[in-house]
């Protein structure tokens, strides 16, 4: 059986909760940011969590968590 590989991309974004749930940052904050209200960038500056119906392929990314 081959090795299993994590990939480095997802690695560097995501990072895995004590309870199992990827946390990550969004995106959406880099530039352009005159035109986009205070609320909403307060928020896009929080992490979130991945939904549930990615968990699939984020597991298979990343086969021992970050």
């Amino acid at each position: 059986m081959p090795k299993l590989k994590t990939n480095k991309s997802a690695k560097k974004r995501i990072r895995i909760s004590k309870k199992g749930k990827a946390k990550h940052f969004r995106a959406g904050r880099g530039h352009l940011l005159m035109n986009k209200k205070s609320k909403r960038k307060r928020q896009l500056g929080r992490p979130s969590f991945v939904a549930e119906g990615e968990m699939k392929s984020i597991n298979r990314m990343l086969p021992f968590g970050a």
